[in-house]
């Protein structure tokens, strides 16, 4: 498997971990019953400061997929993944950086941190948008 369909997977399987992650722990809150089943903001406004960074990481993996997952695809669907694997690795991890400082904290330095990978990963986007168009 080559470095870029690996990121496209991973970038997949990580925006389900999160939705898995988010899903399992509101289950555990309706069925201890601190929470009603219909309860639930689509932001997890009304419950704790971790499970509404988590709605939000998982929002970020949900808009950045159309855009550099669909790179990726492209990329793999024209053969052109030359252009995309030295990078996808180094994509993936920031993705992942990303989500992972967003749950942990957000401290001055680690929202900078954050929005650090995401500028990583924009920047890689615009490389592959440019290589891959011309």
């Amino acid at each position: 498997m080559s470095s870029t369909a690996f990121s496209l997977i991973g970038f997949i399987s990580w925006a389900l971990f999160l939705l898995l992650l988010m899903e399992t722990i509101r289950t555990c809150l309706v069925v201890t019953g601190r929470v009603q089943a219909n309860g639930f903001a689509p932001d997890n406004a009304n419950l704790s400061p971790f499970m509404r960074r988590l709605a939000r990481a998982h929002a970020n993996c949900i808009e950045g997929l159309p855009v550099f997952g669909g790179l990726l695809a492209f990329a793999i669907l024209l053969n052109k993944e030359t252009i995309t694997d030295a990078l996808a690795l180094w994509f993936l991890a920031a993705r992942l950086a990303q989500s992972i400082i967003h749950l942990v904290s957000t401290s001055s330095i680690a929202v900078s941190l954050r929005f650090s990978a995401f500028a990583a990963q924009m920047a890689i986007g615009v490389y592959w948008a440019w290589r891959l168009a011309f």
